[in-house]
């Protein structure tokens, strides 16, 4: 069989720098456990606007759509925000979102023990979290139409459309009850049906997959905003959360940081299966490009890393070494060793970016 396929994209700020250490967890894996990938490597974003004037070039995408699945590292920066919102940074990975048509997006938000106190919340609220947030990727307010700053009369106005079709929800439930049936059995379908009608469509279209094919899940459904505030509250009577696209970029970002840090947050965006029966399906970290630390070696490279573990997990379907990875990470964290994100838990020693990849592969080895 041919080489499993991946294409990095390191993208802008931080992202070169933390993709820099998963390559060097791809070259122990292919040396130490034969595990070999075909790697190519190309530009987005920032970067791809520098080079090009777009922040996706076509040969990029037409790579993207051609291979098992896409890492990304970070888009985006301060130099770049002068620019027409057509070809800001972040249309890069919007492109690649929406033409590889990944419209489930995978978020686990999981706190290790030994970052249980780096969290704003109690120990015994937080220790032991495992939760993953499923968000609608393709559809919703980001790409509904008609969109845009219009002139009415003397005034300005910005309008962006709320749209979903049953198809949309019910590929994203289905996807969503999947995971609840690998993990504990529950789903939370979290929208806004007392103020939106997009909503009322929303939990009728959950619902309905519920109890046509997957009777066996505790289904339940949430207000959004009730939602966020549980997270906050009691965040471990979630297993599974399925939610659309707004709702489900603010969800994640508050589950991040239930667990400590913006750097420790992995992510997978999953589309159908292709020919080889592989999911078209992209990686990346969520905590962004974090232009202020950019080439200073202090960037958390575990976000990245764990985005590798779940390509190993979902598109090359190597959960042994998935597992080994993430193991190693909690090894390295048990250990006391701390990028600076991480630095709010007591008596860490503080290391660099290079330095927490050092330590993780030294787990690998000696697992």
């Amino acid at each position: 069989m041919s080489k499993p396929s991946l294409l990095i994209l390191p993208g802008d700020g931080i992202g070169p720098e933390v993709m820099t250490e998963v390559r060097r967890v791809i070259d122990w894996l292919e040396k130490e456990k034969d595990i070999s990938f075909d790697v190519t490597e190309d530009i987005v974003g920032g970067a791809a606007y520098d080079a090009h004037g777009t922040p996706l070039h076509d040969d990029t995408m037409a790579k993207a759509q051609e291979v098992d699945a896409v890492l990304l590292g970070a888009v985006g920066g301060p130099k770049y925000d002068a620019l027409d919102f057509n070809v800001k940074p972040e249309r890069g990975l919007l492109r690649l979102r929406k033409e590889m048509d990944l419209f489930a997006n995978l978020r686990p938000a999981v706190c290790f023990d030994a970052l249980a106190a780096a969290s704003s919340l109690k120990h015994d609220v937080i220790a032991g979290l495992d939760i993953m947030i499923v968000r609608e990727l393709t559809s919703g307010v980001y790409f509904g139409e008609p969109r845009g700053v219009f002139t009415e009369g003397n005034e300005r106005v910005g309008i962006n459309t709320q749209r979903y079709t049953t198809s949309e929800i019910q590929r994203v439930a289905r996807a969503a009850f999947e995971l609840a049936k690998k993990r504990n059995g529950k789903l939370c379908s979290m929208e806004k049906a007392n103020v939106m009608e997009s909503g009322v469509l929303w939990r009728e279209e959950v619902q309905k997959i519920a109890d046509a094919e997957y009777p066996e899940i505790e289904t339940s459904h949430m207000y959004a905003d009730a939602g966020a505030m549980q997270l906050v509250r009691a965040p471990k009577q979630f297993d599974v959360i399925v939610t659309d696209n707004l709702f489900g970029d603010l969800l994640s970002d508050i589950a991040a940081m239930l667990t400590g840090s913006l750097g420790m947050l992995p992510s997978a965006s999953l589309g159908l299966p292709m020919a080889n029966g592989r999911p078209k399906a992209l990686y990346e970290p969520v905590h962004g490009s974090a232009p202020d630390i950019a080439g200073q070696g202090l960037a958390n490279p575990i976000a990245c890393i764990l985005s590798f573990a779940m390509a190993l997990r979902y598109s090359f379907d190597m959960g042994e070494a998935a597992a080994l990875v993430e193991g190693a990470v909690e090894a390295a964290l048990a250990d006391g060793l701390r990028t600076p994100d991480l630095m709010t838990v007591e008596g860490g020693t503080k290391v660099g970016t290079t330095e927490m990849t050092d330590a993780i592969l030294a787990k690998m080895a000696a697992a």
